[in-house]
């Protein structure tokens, strides 16, 4: 004979629903200032590497201490159709339009401790 199943119902204990309150103003007013804080250090940390990296270029030296800094420049050539030349008309030539394209350069101001 198949055995019967039984549910035994139980009841689950109700969660709390939280209380919606309303958010103070006094909150909304503190992210705007934040917000204001970060846009202004953000300006003098600019103006700061700005006037650092001015110093660099024009041949400065970094007083000797725990910090250095320097200017850090990249080129880079972005060919992104460098795999269809290769393919229609051989890795040499490739080579020679990569050889003549000149590199985009990227100089940034390098300060560590």
């Amino acid at each position: 004979m198949a055995s019967a199943k039984q549910s035994i119902p139980f009841v689950v204990p109700a969660q709390p629903v939280p209380a919606i309150h309303s958010i103070p103003q006094q909150e909304l007013a503190r992210i705007l200032e934040l917000r204001r804080d970060i846009e202004q250090l953000e300006a003098d940390l600019k103006s700061a590497e700005q006037a650092v990296r001015e110093q660099l270029e024009a041949g400065a030296s970094v007083e000797s201490g725990l910090f250095r800094a320097y200017l850090k420049t990249t080129e880079r050539r972005s060919v992104a159709w460098k795999a269809v030349v290769e393919r229609e008309c051989g890795a040499d030539y490739a080579a020679r339009v990569l050889a003549a394209t000149k590199p985009d350069t990227t100089t940034q101001l390098v300060v560590t401790a």
